[in-house]
């Protein structure tokens, strides 16, 4: 099981759609994401994130994770061909990670490029650009309100004869729920234990594969880092 909430919220099974729509975004070409917040000395000094000997991967590990489910969920899951970390990683003394973010690259031109810190502002980012449109998230990973998760869609826009706004303005959306993506989450995991115990079904595949193939790409960022940011192969 994947305990990454916000993959079970109804917004971002709408998004999906939206993203397979080639009218509405066309074929996904960039995205970007952001994970972060600010820290207080408590936790830079004792949390289990920013010790070796316990989570090691630090922010990478952590938040970095998400940005990048983020990005191979845009891509359905498509692995890159080759990462490459962005320069200038902050680490601790100790060496772990309290800030870092790479660029992934695609055979066919698709990128992505994400950035994590446990030293910035509150962000949950995400964007994905196509050829004909753009989705944007701005709460992807705890919705502002756990009832309801708004998103933005640009759509074949342009600016206006004098270049003083953009036609058509973005659309707004907003995705309700009667239940948190936590408990919904949970639901998804029981819904899979009783296919097994009911119906004598067989373990679903879906959330260890997609879950192997986020830890292969967070593995080869860290390889980046440790190779002095240099371009790693992602290996299947």
């Amino acid at each position: 099981m994947d305990c990454t909430m916000w993959m079970h919220h109804p917004r971002t099974a709408k998004m999906r759609q939206l993203v397979a729509d080639q009218g509405t975004i066309g074929d996904v070409r960039v995205i970007n994401s952001i994970v972060s917040f600010p820290s207080d000395e408590d936790f830079l000094q004792n949390n289990i994130r920013v010790k070796p000997d316990l989570d090691a991967l630090g922010a990478l590990g952590d938040l970095g994770w998400y940005c990048i489910r983020a990005m191979l969920w845009a891509v359905d899951y498509e692995l890159p061909k080759n990462v490459i970390a962005l320069r200038h990683p902050v680490k601790n003394q100790a060496g772990v990670l309290l800030a870092c973010g790479a660029s992934l690259y695609w055979d066919d031109g698709k990128v992505a490029t994400f950035h994590c810190s446990y030293l910035t502002n509150l962000t949950m980012d995400m964007t994905v650009v196509g050829t004909n449109g753009t989705i944007h998230v701005t709460d992807l990973l705890i919705p502002y309100d756990e009832k309801y998760g708004p998103f933005s869609i640009d759509s074949k826009t342009a600016v206006n004869e004098l270049a003083t706004g953009w036609v058509p303005h973005p659309s707004k959306h907003v995705v309700t729920t009667d239940l948190p993506q936590e408990a919904l989450m949970v639901h998804e995991f029981c819904r899979l234990v009783g296919n097994i115990r009911d119906v004598s079904g067989k373990p679903e595949g879906k959330w260890p594969a997609i879950t192997r193939k986020t830890q292969i790409v967070v593995d080869a960022v860290k390889t980046s880092i440790d190779n002095g940011c240099e371009s790693v192969n992602v290996a299947s």
